[in-house]
């Protein structure tokens, strides 16, 4: 598998959840990825919500992450 890097920052070899985070948030087919940190600023919130969402997901059976 291609590692993914953040379209922002350039941060290399992003994480199974940061990248499922991205293609759940923003677009299922995204080719663009964001790290944690980016994601929480591109969204107005902040990385401990969105690594709440992240275990959300997973309780949901998400197979994205």
């Amino acid at each position: 598998m291609e590692k993914k890097s953040c379209y922002v920052c350039g941060k290399e070899a992003l994480s199974k959840n940061e990248i499922g985070l991205t293609k759940k948030l923003l677009d299922k087919n995204s080719k663009r990825f964001y790290c944690l940190d980016c994601l929480a600023e591109y969204l107005e919130v902040d990385t401990e919500f969105l690594l709440a969402k992240v275990e959300e997901f997973k309780e949901q059976g998400c197979k994205q992450f």
